[in-house]
Order: C-alpha cells, then structure tokens, then sequence
C-alpha cells in the first residue's frame, strides 16, 4: 500500500507560494499618491515671475533699471501645492525695501495654483545714482521665502571725497573720510609729517582696505610708532579716488618729554620756536635788504653820497 505524502512537506512550499505572489503585487502596484492633508505646510515658493519661472530658466532675481523719480513695475510668482489656500503677507526689505508698493499687502494663492503677484518700485527723485539692492519677503504658514531685487539706478555720477578732523595724539593719527558723491569710493591714503628739521614722516599713497558708500562717513586710525620725543610737528594727510576724487588736511602738535623731564623739554622746545623764529627773521631782513638794495638808485657821477655831503658841511663850520 503505498504511502501518502505527510502535510506537513506541503506547508512549506505554499507559504513560498504565497510569498512569491505577495512580493510581486506589491512590485506592480503603484504607489498610493501622497496626501498633504489640511494644514500640513506644502513648501510653497516665491521666486521672481516671468518665462520658465519653475524650471531651468527661472530668473534668480529681478532686475530694474530706471532713472531718480520713476516708478518700475514687476511681478514676484507664489507657487502653493498644497490642497488648502495659502495666506503669505507681502514687504520690501533691504536697502531698496521702502521703495516697494503692493496692491495688497496680505494675498491669498488657491490650493494647488501658482499666482503671480505684482507690485511696483518708486525710486525716489533724490535717488543717488548706482546700484541698489533690495528683497520680497513673503511669509505664510511660519514659512517665509525672499526674492532678491536689483535696482540700477542711472544718472551722472559724482566722486567727491574729503578728509575732516585730523588729530595727532601721541603715537597715532586719527582722521575721518566722508564720501560726499554718489558713487563708491576706494580711497588712497598719504602721510607726510614735518618737524622743526626737516621730514620726519613720508609714506606714498596706498588704498585703504574699505569701499565708502556714498554719503557715508568713517573714522580711522593711522600708527606712528616712531613718533619724535620733542618736536613741534605738522601732519598732512592727501586722500584721492577714482574718478578725480580728491582732499587733503592737516594738523599740529607738540611733542614733548614726560613728567620727570617736562621742565627741560618745555625749555628745548621754547629754544628750538625761538631758533625757528630767528631764523625766519634774519631770513625776512637779508630779503629786505637785499631787496632795498636792488631798487636804490645808484648815484650819478657828480653826486657825493649824503654821509659825505654832512662830513664836509660839519668840516667848514669847524673852519
């Protein structure tokens, strides 16, 4: 009689069987679209508006050029994915940020739909010349999203530069440069330094490691580590910039020993002003003289100088 074949070797290949089928519908079963659900943040976006704006050619920013007094116009896309209406609230930010007018400050997007919104620059009439940056913010659900705005604004451009307060104190110049244009300044500097002997300081012109935005005013410092002990000294400082920019300024000071010695040096100092001094002098007087010199007339031939005039005169009273 023949044997029957146990159960239990069957169970083994129907549970493969079973697994095989299972894997493979779960292979060629497309995946259940995913849902956002209400309330659930869809990243939305907000990019600049225009051709190709959600793909390679989308702009990275907004460009506008126009003269002081007109108003530009553009418009920045708010794409929402999601199933529910977005709310983002619109603002200008940035140097250029008062510039910006919206229609509405507040702007709701449809579910699923990309919105463009518009909105307008006015530069202002007193708009200085250059480039100006600027931002959109938009902000919706604790999200927010920026769209960078560059502004070129045209008309002539002006460089003017002046260098104001110098003071020289101990060991260190201190002076202030103030951009009066309306263009971008890359100053160079200069220092010369006089005593009562002659240069004590010349440094050449060299640019200084700032640009100076128009209408801006910086306060710097320039060391003198070898600074004389005793000496009355001027200090002149010459700034220029591209564009034919140009200042120059200076200032005095005395320079003399510390406390255990200030009676001595205030003596050499006093004798070093009335040395300089005399000098000067007997400098004006050899001038004058010599310019006397030079614009006397000479005496002709036939006439005696009047010291010889008074010598013979007293001579014939004493006869």
């Amino acid at each position: 009689m023949p044997q029957s074949t146990p159960y239990v070797h069957r169970r083994p290949f129907a549970l493969a069987v079973l697994f095989g089928a299972l894997l493979l519908s779960l292979l060629v079963v497309p995946p259940a679209a995913a849902d956002d659900g209400p309330g659930t943040p869809a990243g939305w976006t907000a990019r600049p508006a225009g051709g190709g704006s959600a793909g390679e050619d989308a702009r990275p920013y907004v460009y506008l050029e126009g003269t002081p007094g007109t108003v530009l116009q553009d418009r920045v896309s708010v794409t929402n994915p999601a199933r529910t209406p977005l709310t983002v609230r619109l603002r200008g930010d940035g140097p250029a940020g008062p510039w910006f007018r919206f229609a509405a400050d507040t702007v709701t997007v449809p579910a699923r739909t990309r919105a463009d919104v518009p909105f307008a620059l006015a530069v202002p009439r007193d708009a200085v010349p250059g480039g100006v940056a600027g931002e959109i913010l938009t902000v919706g659900r604790g999200e927010e999203g920026r769209v960078p705005v560059r502004v070129r604004v045209g008309g002539p451009t002006l460089a003017a530069l002046t260098v104001e307060d110098v003071e020289v104190s101990g060991r260190t110049i201190r002076y202030a440069l103030v951009n009066r244009g309306n263009a971008p300044l890359r100053p160079r500097l200069s220092v010369r330094a006089e005593g009562a002997f002659g240069t004590l300081l010349d440094r050449q012109a060299r640019p200084l490691p700032l640009e100076l935005a128009p209408g801006r005013r910086v306060e710097l410092t320039e060391p003198w580590p070898d600074a004389p002990a005793l000496d009355s000294v001027t200090v002149r400082l010459r700034v220029t910039a591209e564009g034919g920019a140009r200042d120059e300024a200076a200032a005095s000071a005395a320079y003399v020993p510390p406390a255990p010695v200030t009676g001595a040096g205030l003596l050499a100092l006093a004798f070093l002003a009335a040395l300089g001094a005399r000098a000067y002098r007997r400098g004006r007087w050899r001038t004058g003289t010599s310019a006397a010199a030079a614009t006397a007339p000479a005496p002709g031939p036939d006439k005696q100088p009047a010291e010889e005039e008074r010598h013979l005169e007293t001579a014939g009273a004493e006869s």
